[in-house]
């Protein structure tokens, strides 16, 4: 230390500045204060059109689908959904939202044939068992990225989003964050923050001679019916 004391000493008579009164150097002047940077500047989110409106065009810049339908009619269109896209076998979760909107009622009386995640037969080797589709609800959507955000749970498990070929989500109004930096903010309090599941559209790869290929590790389709 002393050496070091005798080098700056050097350094600062060689500037002009005299040396140091004392074998300690004096402590490093506190750094400024970060400026005040207003929220538009910090933020990336910069829409007049509403949350909703703008996670349907960020998830449709990213191959997803979103259609915006009353509580009451979503059932009928989910259910119309699978038709079309001849989906026979679907897996729920657990989900209060999902039983208050009577979504798996529905596709029980419309002749899919449908399992629980919180049903004790349903196992993740199961779910690889012949299921065309998972539909679920969300914790939350972010509007800047179009991303549905997903906390698994022994209700919910991860390989509902993950396993099969079609995923369609319910989402919420209350549920839309602006960006990222509020989505961090909320995952801040959470016990288990790590445990999180974030999708921006369909599986995707590029690994093969950089050819983007949909739907290799995951759902080939997701589709978001929004509430309105």
């Amino acid at each position: 230390m002393s050496d070091t004391i005798d080098v700056m000493q050097n350094v600062r008579r060689a500037l002009g500045r005299g040396g140091f009164s004392s074998a300690t150097p004096p402590a490093p002047p506190a750094p400024p204060a970060p400026p005040v940077l207003d929220e538009p500047v910090v933020r990336l989110v910069h829409s007049d059109i509403g949350l909703p409106q703008l996670f349907a065009k960020r998830a449709g810049e990213m191959k997803m689908g979103v259609t915006f339908v009353e509580p009451d009619e979503v059932a009928a269109s989910v259910a119309w959904f699978l038709h079309d896209r001849k989906c026979k076998k679907i897996a729920l979760p657990g989900s209060k939202l999902l039983d208050q909107l009577w979504i798996g009622d529905t596709l029980r009386r419309e002749g899919f044939d449908v399992h629980r995640w919180d049903d004790p037969a349903m196992t993740l080797d199961a779910l690889y068992d012949g299921f065309d589709c998972a539909v679920t609800d969300v914790q939350y959507a972010v509007a800047e990225s179009g991303t549905l955000v997903i906390r698994p749970s022994a209700a919910h498990g991860r390989g509902l989003t993950l396993v099969p070929m079609y995923h369609v989500a319910i989402v919420e109004p209350r549920q839309f964050l602006p960006d990222m930096l509020d989505l961090f903010d909320r995952l801040a309090t959470e016990p288990d923050r790590s445990n999180w599941i974030l999708i921006s559209g369909p599986s995707k790869t590029a690994d093969i001679e950089m050819n983007v290929v949909t739907g290799v590790h995951g759902p080939n389709v997701v589709q978001v019916f929004v509430l309105q």
